[in-house]
């Protein structure tokens, strides 16, 4: 069942890091239910479910919050929910009467958990953002990139993903634990330019210390060092190296067969683009295929670059069945791993709406209470 088995979860629908906070409380076995405007239901087949990954796990209720009485509904949901999540701007939530005080007074110990981009106040709060304005802020974005060239943006992952539905779902399982002991809800302020600065602790620590550079792609792990970047095979296809460590490095020579005294420089910045070009010159003579033939297996921190259609196929990932496929789709399967309540996907993304009947009469309504909120427009 997961190890968040028995933990209710209300979402108010959104995009992004939300979902995919929600996504994860529900791989590991929360009920999490998705409130979504009642506007967007058009119906579906449930034998043909989205394609939407993140929306999985949960089940979907159609509600028009512009309604009383759909307010109403999902106030009476909250009342026997351990968290909520909403990712609308600063206040709206409060406009729709669904905000925290609303939402504490019918659960005081609920966790209200509110995912932005810039948080709940500052200069910035107000106004619309995404991931790349989000990381830039937060200096995360800035030494992302080769030396000479622009910032180069890492998808979405680092605010959305990684600074925001990450660290909201840390969040509220923290505050849901915590209301356990004290019998107390509180709001959990998940900003994703607070997470994505949170991410680079790490580097202002190097940065404290001396050792890393503000000139981007000059540094150990921003692809300045020989020993750790990708490099391009002879059939176009790529491979990593991250030899950091002196035993690790010493490997890397001895498969390469890099004898000459010059690469004992391995700390030796002024020494890096020489060498680097040099490991480039190397790497073109064997195909992807030829070289994990030579370097899988070994002490030399490599590992080839795979497509997203090629990683599933990936003997590794195939052993540790990192990748599973659930209604003809091939997915990440839930992470991290757990000994005794691993989690789990128990069902595909949900059409909007689809188990509004089935959600309401587990949290109490009545068959004829639905159908009046049906009649008046509340639910669909």
């Amino acid at each position: 069942m997961g190890p968040l088995a028995g933990v209710k979860i209300v979402e108010i629908a959104g995009i992004g890091p939300g979902p995919f906070c929600a996504m994860m409380l529900a791989d590991m076995g929360a009920d999490v239910i998705r409130v979504d405007r009642a506007g967007n239901v058009r119906g579906g087949d449930p034998d043909v479910p989205p394609a939407d990954l993140i929306n999985r796990g949960r089940r979907s209720i159609g509600v028009d919050l512009k309604s009383p009485a759909g307010v109403e509904t999902v106030l009476r949901l909250v009342e026997a929910a351990d968290g909520l999540i909403e990712g609308f701007r600063p206040g709206v939530a409060e406009r729709l009467g669904i905000g925290p005080d609303e939402c504490l007074a019918r659960n005081p110990a609920i966790a209200y958990g509110r995912m932005t981009g810039w948080g709940q106040d500052g200069p910035y709060a107000p106004t619309a953002g995404h991931d790349i304005n989000y990381i830039s802020l937060a200096g995360a974005l800035e030494p992302m990139g080769r030396r000479g060239e622009a910032p180069v943006p890492p998808l979405n992952l680092v605010g959305d993903f990684g600074g925001g539905g990450m660290y909201l779902a840390f969040g509220l399982v923290c505050a849901i634990l915590e209301a356990r002991g004290s019998g107390q809800g509180q709001v959990v302020d998940a900003a994703m330019v607070d997470g994505a600065a949170s991410l680079m602790t790490f580097f202002h620590g190097f940065r404290a210390m001396g050792i890393w550079n503000d000139e981007r792609g000059t540094n150990m792990l921003d692809t300045g060092a020989h020993y750790y970047d990708v490099y391009e095979c002879r059939d176009g296809a790529y491979v990593s190296i991250g030899s950091i460590e002196p035993q690790f490095y010493a490997e890397l020579r001895d498969k390469l067969g890099l004898d000459d005294p010059k690469w004992d420089a391995q700390m030796s910045r002024s020494e890096w683009p020489a060498l680097k070009e040099e490991l480039a010159t190397i790497f073109r003579t064997r195909t992807r295929d030829e070289w994990c033939e030579l370097l899988e297996g070994s002490d030399v921190c490599f590992a080839p670059v795979l497509t997203m259609a090629e990683a599933p196929e990936h003997p590794h990932n195939v052993a540790r069945g990192t990748f599973t496929e659930v209604a003809g789709i091939t997915q990440p399967r839930p992470a991290p791993r757990f000994s005794r309540t691993d989690g789990s996907i128990r069902r595909p993304p949900p059409h909007a709406g689809q188990h509004t009947d089935e959600v309401l009469a587990d949290y109490g309504f009545e068959a004829a209470e639905v159908a009046s909120l049906r009649d008046a427009g509340a639910i669909a």
